[in-house]
């Protein structure tokens, strides 16, 4: 089975995701943005996520986690929670 580690950053807007995801490309960490913007409690570890398997984490998650590129960052990626940026960090098949 599938297993992936990811790292993300939960906002509550599509425009402050969007405007992270601008700061990331221009060479901001990922991690740092994490603990300082982030909602979720995973924020405060740089937003990582762990490691899961698919169904695991929200449907929204398993579409970008096991479909998109790894070290990437992706997004806006919106779910019941809020407006979230994804980076896969690894993957196996």
């Amino acid at each position: 089975m599938s297993q992936a580690t990811a790292r993300h950053i939960l906002v509550d807007t599509e425009e402050q995701c969007q405007n992270l995801k601008t700061e990331i490309e221009g060479g901001a960490d990922f991690g740092e943005l994490a603990a300082t913007h982030s909602k979720c409690p995973s924020g405060k570890s740089g937003g990582d996520l762990g490691s899961f398997g698919p169904g695991q984490m929200v449907k929204e998650f398993d579409q970008v986690v096991f479909n998109e590129a790894v070290g990437e960052v992706h997004g806006p990626v919106k779910t019941q929670f809020g407006y979230h940026l994804l980076e896969v960090t690894s993957r196996t098949d």
